[in-house]
């Protein structure tokens, strides 16, 4: 099965489609492509309207509720990166952003990080993680649980 049949699986079980655009959040491009790279702004865990996962994780939100949200951003921002480029064979995962609203005492952040991580092992295989980091903040937008923001490189024949 190819990586842009392993998103389309990925994404609706998640309840999201790989064919119709996904709201965003405000005044910025979904991504923008710079060369050989495509940047894809982060992507909260929204399902069509709804933000689905939201307040602090370690408070209100769970661990395991907090790695689903995180694989629904990452799905979100593969799903922009296949609209833009047209598929998923051209690209290859540098360098992902995990931030995560959190209480002051949970310390499980790069946990969180790592459901997103594994919905790119799902659709890309595991010897394509990006590098990431994995941050603890305050507040994220729309009182989301997680955000995560992607890069990808292009292959040079990708149109």
């Amino acid at each position: 099965m190819s990586a842009d049949a392993r998103l389309s699986v990925a994404a609706a079980a998640l309840g999201l489609s790989v064919d119709e655009p996904l709201q965003i959040g405000g005044l910025y491009a979904p991504a923008v492509r710079a060369g050989d790279r495509l940047n894809v702004s982060g992507q909260v865990p929204r399902v069509g309207s709804r933000v689905v996962c939201m307040g602090r994780v370690g408070a209100e939100v769970s661990l395991e509720d907090a790695q689903q949200a995180a694989r629904i951003c990452a799905a979100r921002a593969l799903i922009i990166a296949w609209q833009m480029a047209g598929t998923l064979h051209a690209l290859r995962p540098l360098k992902m952003g995990v931030y995560v609203q959190c209480s002051e005492e949970f310390t499980q952040i790069s946990e969180v990080g790592d459901g997103a991580s594994q919905l790119l092992v799902d659709v890309f295989g595991p010897g394509q993680l990006p590098a990431r980091t994995s941050v603890g903040v305050f507040r994220l937008p729309k009182g989301a649980a997680v955000e995560v923001e992607l890069e990808l490189a292009i292959d040079a024949q990708t149109p």
